[in-house]
């Protein structure tokens, strides 16, 4: 079994491939450019704006981006189709 398999069957995997797994990276890439954008006048403020804009884009483009980075797929449709996220 692969590691993207093994993540694949995690409760955190099903969670963070659903509608809410994808709304809380939305909600907390926006939290980290809001944190960002408050501390604009330094490096520390561009630093959190970027690193805003990952979870921002993943749960906005349904990408996972764990998943891959263990060698699965990126796209959250694929990894559910691929049965790769087990469903209880």
């Amino acid at each position: 079994m692969s590691l993207a398999q093994a993540f694949g069957g995690t409760g955190f995997a099903r969670f963070i491939n659903s509608r809410a797994g994808r709304a809380s990276r939305v909600v907390a890439g926006l939290a980290l450019i809001a944190w960002g954008y408050s501390q604009r006048g330094g490096v520390a403020g561009i630093v959190l704006i970027v690193m805003g804009l990952v979870p921002l884009a993943a749960g906005g483009l349904d990408w996972c981006l764990i998943s891959a980075l263990l060698g699965g797929p990126i796209r959250g449709s694929v990894l559910r189709a691929a049965a790769l996220v087990k469903r209880p």
